[in-house]
């Protein structure tokens, strides 16, 4: 069984400053990492920026990943899934993201849930309906 890596939260300015002021104090990485409670790799993440900014650079930083609401289908893909609902009631979530990708030489545009959730804001995905069509008959 390999040994579980300790998890580190996010650092504060606080602790970036107290790292590096321990380091220059003690050139010891091991020793300042210990002390401001952070690891090994959080050190070198933002030595460069402490060597080209000094203090300030360690002050704050930007997030990483995509913006928030970034992520957004395409208008023009939401029409497509809209046109095609419209044309193909019968059509649920799955067969309408695979015409997308049949049509885009099976590389798949959108997710089945995106299809639903696109349906759902145009208000043309009404889920007790799809309830019924699964639904099994009594007879």
């Amino acid at each position: 069984m390999s040994p579980q890596r300790t998890y580190f939260p996010p650092t504060t300015p606080q602790q970036r400053k107290l790292l590096f002021e321990i380091w220059e104090a003690t050139g010891s990485v091991t020793e300042a990492c210990q002390k401001a409670h952070v690891g090994i790799g959080t050190f070198y993440y933002w030595k460069p920026r402490f060597e080209a900014k000094g203090y300030a650079g360690l002050e704050s930083y930007a997030k990483r990943g995509a913006p928030k609401g970034s992520g957004r289908t395409a208008p023009e893909i939401e029409e497509k899934v809209n046109k095609m609902r419209r044309q193909h009631e019968d059509w649920g979530k799955h067969r309408i993201a695979d015409e997308l990708a049949k049509a885009n030489n099976w590389v798949p545009v959108v997710s089945p849930n995106t299809v639903r959730r696109i349906l759902e804001d145009a208000g043309l995905w009404k889920p007790e309906e799809e309830q019924k069509k699964r639904a099994p008959s009594k007879r």
